[in-house]
This record gives C-alpha cells, structure tokens and sequence, in this order.
C-alpha cells in the first residue's frame, strides 16, 4: 500500500464558529458533535479566534480510493506506529484515510511505515 507525504504543516483546533473556516483551501477537514466543533487545516489557515490550536503536525494520505469493505487499514497504521511510541490524529473521507504525525516524527514514522511494508512516496 502506498502512502504519500502531504507537503503542508497541519494544525489541530477546536473552534467555536464554522463560519470562520476558510473552505477554499486545499485541506480542511471539519468534525462537530454535541460537545464540540473540531477543524483539521494546513497551519497559514487557522481561523485567529480559535478556542484552541496544536500545532506542527505532517499528514501522509492512503494513496488510492478505498473500497468501504475493506478492513483494518487504519488499525494496522496505528498499530505500527504505536508500537514505536508515535502518537496519531487519523482523518477520514469518503475515499481515503489522512494519518497526522507530529512534524519531528514525520521521517521516523516513513521509515518505520517503509520497514512494515509500505511505500512512502514524497
């Protein structure tokens, strides 16, 4: 399976107002339950009120459109990486999976995908 390093610095926020999300850029990723209103996008383009922000996060992208019977592909990814002590924020869409990584784990994580099987391609 081949997974591609996105070329973009991510933050992680939680905010208060969808309104402040700046749709037109490349990668905005926007989660909101009961309790909360999350927003993953590239750092240039954190709304400035934000409740909250974490910074310095890479992403790789499961290459291809995944079929929704398949199974285990972002257990496995985790896994992995968990078994190395590197933490996640994993991102879903219709047709693929994000994984974040903080930015000073990014080559560790490629290289540790890369000895599991992987193909990490820049």
């Amino acid at each position: 399976m081949e997974l591609k390093i996105i070329d973009a610095d991510f933050s992680v926020c939680q905010i208060k107002d969808i309104q402040a999300v700046d749709f037109s850029k490349e990668y905005v990723f926007v989660g909101k339950t009961d309790e909360e209103l999350s927003l993953v996008c590239s750092t240039d383009s954190v709304p400035q009120e934000c409740i909250a922000a974490e910074e310095g996060w890479k992403a790789f992208r499961v290459q291809g459109i995944l079929d929704f019977s398949l199974v285990g592909i972002l257990s496995k990814l985790s896994s992995i990486l968990a078994d190395s002590g590197i933490s996640i924020f994993a991102v879903s869409t219709f047709n693929t999976d994000y994984i974040l990584v903080k930015k000073e784990r990014l080559e560790e994580a490629a290289r540790i995908l890369e000895r599991n099987g992987f193909e990490v391609i820049l």
